[in-house]
């Protein structure tokens, strides 16, 4: 259950934390680790903190852009101990787990963690469906990426071994594939060429607004045929914009 879920680390700059992190993963039988530009790797040091994790750290992938590392994923979980102007659906870490392990069994899922010093900016928590936050010390809230990255396997390891038949969904949704990252993104360009066509938006006055439309279809978590729909629901305005012009 556990070999669907991946660890992602953005722009991470000690490569010890690389490191420590493999061995957090490996401690919770966790081994697909993604790397985003990170400042330094390979490097001694990362080796060294990894205390035996090697094998962690020798099949980690490196990516140069976060869409990259999550483009097979359907579901994408952004941790952050920062709070945001605009609200994301949050998830505690036990919550995640349940999330990933019970409800929705099956999807390829990332788990992304920013830098040590700022974490993860805006436009990538916009590719994200839940923002995860840790509870801890209201007063000091600033955990080690190593440490919040361990928190987190923990809890899906043990969820990983007591599966509840109680909290599992009923419904239709696992009957369809849910959409990967990158078939958002065309989506979401789709959406927005559509939307300026049709004088909803101006692509340089309204991120906002977009933004916020990320946020509902990414709560919705849509399947490929619902995405489908979507797409050529925006198709046929196009087209009908285009006529009404002639």
């Amino acid at each position: 259950m556990l070999s669907n879920i991946k660890i992602v680390l953005v722009e991470t700059t000690h490569p010890g934390n690389i490191g420590a992190v493999a061995r957090a993963m490996k401690n919770m039988k966790i081994h697909d680790l993604y790397l985003v530009a990170p400042k330094i790797f390979p490097c001694a040091d990362a080796t060294s903190r990894a205390s035996g994790a090697d094998d962690v750290l020798a099949s980690a992938t490196v990516c140069q852009t976060l869409q990259e590392a999550i483009a097979d994923c359907q579901l994408v979980i952004g941790a952050s101990a920062r709070g945001r102007t605009i609200s994301w659906p949050e998830l505690t870490p036990r919550e995640c787990a349940e999330k990933v392990l019970i409800n929705e069994p099956g999807n390829k899922v990332a788990i992304v963690f920013g830098r040590e010093n700022s974490g993860l900016k805006n436009h990538e928590l916009d590719l994200c469906h839940f923002l995860l936050r840790i509870p801890c010390n209201s007063e000091y809230s600033s955990l080690n990426i190593a440490a919040a990255v361990q928190v987190v396997c923990y809890e899906l390891f043990v969820t990983s071994g007591q599966p509840s038949k109680e909290n599992i969904l009923v419904g239709d949704k696992d009957k369809e594939v849910l959409a990967t990252a990158t078939q958002m993104e065309s989506f979401y360009t789709h959406l927005t060429e559509t939307l300026t066509d049709i004088g909803f938006i101006h692509p340089a006055k309204s991120k906002s607004i977009m933004r916020r439309l990320r946020r509902i279809y990414n709560r919705v978590q849509l399947d490929t045929k619902e995405l489908d729909i979507l797409r050529g629901v925006l198709s046929m305005s196009q087209g009908h914009k285009r006529n009404n012009d002639v």
